[in-house]
């Protein structure tokens, strides 16, 4: 494993950790049809390619757009509805901001769920995301996927949210 994927996965084990503790024992209860509060995290990347040309431009602009896209489709259907966080430095990231932080700002934000993540660009071809999503409600992880993606084009991007969009429009919480 590269350094950035050790580093991001010990930093989830912190905001998981943080969850479980701070996550009051009550439960939501949300009335049949009505959106459930979805925070996200703008997700962090990292290049270890090594390839000679400096990409971060691109890929600033790229996980922009990814994360734009993401926000919209999970609200489209009407299943969530997005809460903004206001962390200091912005943007929210759990490589900037203290866990602690983003949990206290998802809650008095209303979230029931916090959404994370992170992608990483390990050579020319592939690249990891690895996404995450909390109930702060009960403390539990109720999203947890690693995948691959091939190119690193607006297109592969593009696929790449969807399918995690769509995995997350299929996640069925208990009120």
């Amino acid at each position: 494993m590269k350094k950035m994927t050790i580093s991001f996965l010990k930093l989830s084990v912190k905001l998981i950790a943080a969850v479980a503790f701070l996550a009051p024992g009550g439960r939501l209860a949300l009335a049949g049809g009505e959106a459930t509060p979805l925070a996200i995290v703008d997700f962090n990347y990292n290049d270890t390619s090594g390839e000679p040309a400096d990409q971060a431009a691109v890929h600033r602009t790229r996980l922009s757009a990814f994360m734009q896209a993401m926000r919209g489709d999970l609200t489209g259907n009407g299943k969530f509805a997005l809460v903004s966080l206001a962390c200091g430095p912005e943007p929210c990231s759990i490589t900037q901001t203290p866990s602690s932080e983003i949990l206290e700002k998802a809650r008095q934000a209303g979230a029931r769920l916090l959404v994370f993540g992170g992608i990483h660009k390990m050579s020319t071809l592939i690249q990891w995301a690895k996404v995450q999503a909390f109930d702060l409600q009960t403390g539990k992880l109720v999203f947890d996927r690693l995948l691959t993606f091939r190119g690193d084009t607006d297109d592969a991007w593009r696929r790449a949210e969807a399918f995690v969009a769509a995995q997350m429009a299929a996640l069925e919480l208990n009120d």
